[in-house]
């Protein structure tokens, strides 16, 4: 029997590449929400989960080297399990959801980055999701070299060269340009207050 997936409304994804500023401003947002009185879940990928976790090792320690169809799956199996033991629980209770990525970043990197066929990336998260995907995302947008020059510590993925970047910064445009419904597009290049406040005010909680 097939159940209603819950409603994604309350899902909130944070996306870009490298050096964006995810994890600053979902934090930030995540805060601003939590002071109107709503509960909010906050998640990260890949991880989350106890599977998740050893996934990312995999994925982002540089001890092995997938290669490209096993890193997209690998991240979708990643991200099914928190969707399913994270992200549904805390919709269904009411919460927000703030997720720094989301499958908008397999439909980038794996696809865009690495060149896989964009459907097939696609398919192969609808799956793992189980149709529920994030309803509001917002992409930070830098530049690659910008992006590269503010990581300090990168991970196997972030240690790829500028070409790659170039080519998932604008997978991304792409991505943002086919959905302008789902997708809100910020300036990250500028200074973090002024990104946090511009996002704070385009989801309205400000």
């Amino acid at each position: 029997m097939n159940e209603r997936p819950p409603d994604a409304s309350r899902y909130l994804a944070f996306e870009g590449v490298e050096g964006a500023g995810k994890s600053s401003v979902a934090g930030a947002i995540g805060d601003m929400l939590s002071r109107t009185g709503v509960d909010v879940v906050r998640v990260r990928e890949p991880g989350g989960t106890p599977v998740g976790e050893r996934i990312r090792d995999i994925l982002l320690s540089g001890e092995v080297n997938p290669l490209p169809r096993s890193e997209a799956a690998l991240f979708a199996a990643a991200r099914g399990q928190l969707v399913s033991e994270v992200v549904i629980p805390a919709l269904e209770t009411g919460a927000w959801v703030v997720s720094d990525r989301s499958a908008y970043s397999s439909l980038a990197y794996q696809g865009g980055g690495r060149g896989l066929p964009l459907d097939e990336v696609h398919r192969l998260n609808d799956i793992a999701l189980g149709g529920v995907w994030p309803s509001t995302v917002v992409l930070l947008r830098v530049g690659a070299n910008d992006g590269l020059t503010r990581q300090s510590d990168p991970d196997r993925i972030g240690g790829e060269t500028e070409e790659f970047f170039e080519a998932v910064v604008a997978a991304f445009d792409e991505l943002a340009a086919s959905e302008p419904e789902r997708f809100i597009v910020v300036d990250a290049t500028r200074p973090l207050k002024t990104v946090i406040a511009e996002v704070a005010e385009k989801l309205g909680v400000a």
